[in-house]
């Protein structure tokens, strides 16, 4: 009993922290209703409409922008694209695509975190595919999320397989930078962690596929995107060791892995008590790589 014990703790600790992002004014509602978006359909499975809510900047650019791509947080179980509203507004306002995706959950289509990924992976490449069309530059696609929606992110990147029968793979799914919030990064055994907190002690059938097919820390090599990581020190649902062994490992295999930790903060904590904190740093990274002008 103690694996769904964990897991049950991590899903209600997520919804409730999540409940509580700053300017969404629907809160946990699904499917959300964003004002000044555009939204369209990336992706349909059986009755199930996958959409995506874009926000472009103000002033219509003469060449194709950056494009960021955010998977909200629950626990692969629940949560809402609005979660990641104001900071898509803020990168909007400063130059750049952003895009809140929709993808299968637990709660609503009785989804298994194998076919959230599955779902990642085809938004990413429904965006590079439509790239010219939304004036989007195919070539600096960031892809970001927080604690489930951080390890899609981080799973786009990392893992090989997963994809869905449908996907055109002459189409990338491959993300250009990580932008990460207390993601999940381990989801099996690795020499010299111990693994605790969320998907601990999961199988394949609460999976939908082995432990280490789905866990991003098993797939770090050489060439991954540049990542920035922000997490709690106190995190008990994501432990921190856990990043900082998924940092270590991309710092080895040669890649660019910032790692920002944050004392006394439990998980959800970016979009509580350093909001504008983790927005500064993730426009200061967006710079860093160009997507984004000086302040």
């Amino acid at each position: 009993m103690r694996p769904l014990l964990l897991l049950f703790c991590a899903y209600a600790a997520s919804v409730t922290l999540w409940a509580a992002t700053p300017a969404t004014p629907k809160g946990n509602s699904h499917p959300p209703t964003i004002a000044g978006s555009n939204v369209e359909t990336y992706r349909k499975v059986g009755a199930t409409e996958l959409k995506v809510w874009i926000f472009n900047p103000a002033t219509k650019a003469d060449k194709p922008l950056p494009c960021i791509v955010l998977f909200f947080g629950g626990g692969w179980s629940s949560g809402t694209p609005a979660q990641f509203e104001p900071q898509s507004r803020h990168l909007a306002s400063r130059g750049m695509i952003a895009i809140v995706a929709d993808y299968r959950v637990k709660s609503r289509q009785n989804a298994l975190p194998a076919d959230c990924v599955s779902d990642a992976k085809a938004c990413v490449r429904w965006v590079r595919a439509n790239a010219a069309r939304l004036g989007i530059d195919p070539t600096r696609i960031a892809v970001g999320g927080g604690s489930a929606g951080g390890h899609l992110a981080a799973a786009v990147a990392t893992v090989p397989g997963l994809d869905s029968a449908t996907d055109d793979k002459a189409v990338s799914c491959l993300p250009n930078a990580l932008v990460l919030f207390n993601p999940g990064t381990v989801m099996a055994p690795f020499p010299g962690l111990e693994l605790k907190g969320f998907g601990a002690g999961l199988d394949k059938s609460k999976f939908g596929c082995e432990p280490t097919e789905i866990s991003p820390l098993h797939h770090v090599k050489k060439g991954l995107p540049p990542t920035i990581i922000f997490h709690g020190k106190a995190d008990t649902t994501v432990p921190y060791a856990t990043v900082e062994k998924f940092t270590e490992v991309m710092k080895a295999a040669g890649n660019r892995c910032e790692l920002i930790g944050y004392e006394g903060q439990p998980h959800g904590f970016f979009n509580k008590s350093k909001y504008q904190e983790t927005l500064d740093a993730t426009d200061a990274f967006l710079v860093s790589l160009g997507y984004l002008p000086k302040k």
